[in-house]
């Protein structure tokens, strides 16, 4: 299992999906471990009821159907599926709308969804989720990739209030992936994924989701602060050091008059 784990971290998200189907038909018995334990690109569905698209994961899944943020039903229908307790759905209901603000805000388009259900512990659990499709043919505002996604996924822990402090614990996964197709560059593929962790004890006084969206906001910024210097410094670092640009390249080797 901890090889098989390590094995997917290396593995590019694109060929998450195939490189999981292929682990679950190795390791029958790890099933319920890696699918609970390994993030995959997000995959959305249309909710016929409102009109409205939906992300799925495994958090929103009650045997092969999911439900919709936005009419809580399940599709395909499921009679016997699990639902949030009242106060849990309205909760869910308001951050779904906030969320979809800083969703455009951050991100200039893409879809999110939050899901929220009761855990063992007298809390609750909500799962914070954006897809964003970058290329041309997607719904970003730009559209300057060939091919691209990114996919956050925030999973927050909340425990049960004690003395008006309640302890958060939020994990943050982001997945990115683009190509670029160019006359002067030709295709270039960059992807990758990272996961952070962070913890806090807060004051409920103005609410779970303030608090839930200062933290989310905080730990994605560093996420893309990451990205930007893991994958692209290190990526522009490596063709810069392979394949100068012609002004440098100059620069380093005179012309043969100087010599």
């Amino acid at each position: 299992m901890e090889a098989a784990m390590g094995l997917m971290r290396r593995i590019p998200p694109k060929l998450t999906e195939t490189a999981l189907s292929a682990l679950l038909s190795l390791l029958p018995d790890h099933s319920s471990d890696l699918l609970s334990q390994v993030d995959q690109p997000l995959q959305v569905l249309c909710d016929v009821d409102c009109g409205k698209e939906f992300i799925l994961c495994e958090y929103n899944r009650d045997a092969d159907s999911y439900r919709s943020p936005w009419s809580n039903k399940y599709h395909p229908p499921l009679e016997d599926g699990l639902h949030p307790s009242a106060d849990l759905r309205k909760l869910e209901i308001e951050a779904n709308d906030i969320f979809a603000i800083y969703r455009d805000q951050y991100y200039e388009g893409g879809i999110s969804s939050v899901y929220m259900w009761e855990d063992e512990n007298e809390g609750f659990v909500g799962c914070f989720l954006i897809k964003k499709d970058g290329s041309k043919s997607g719904h970003g505002r730009r559209g300057n990739l060939q091919e691209g996604a990114w996919d956050a996924i925030h999973v927050i822990e909340v425990g049960p209030e004690e003395e008006g402090i309640a302890h958060y614990c939020l994990t943050s996964t982001v997945m990115l992936s683009m190509t670029t197709k160019d006359e002067s560059s030709g295709t270039f593929n960059l992807s990758g994924s990272i996961r952070r962790q962070m913890s806090m004890d807060l004051s409920v006084a103005e609410g779970h989701l303030c608090n839930m969206g200062r933290m989310i906001e905080e730990l994605e910024g560093k996420l893309r602060n990451s990205l930007d210097q893991v994958y692209f410094g290190k990526t522009k670092e490596m063709v810069c050091t392979l394949r100068p640009p012609s002004e440098l390249l100059q620069m380093r080797l005179p012309d043969s008059r100087d010599v």
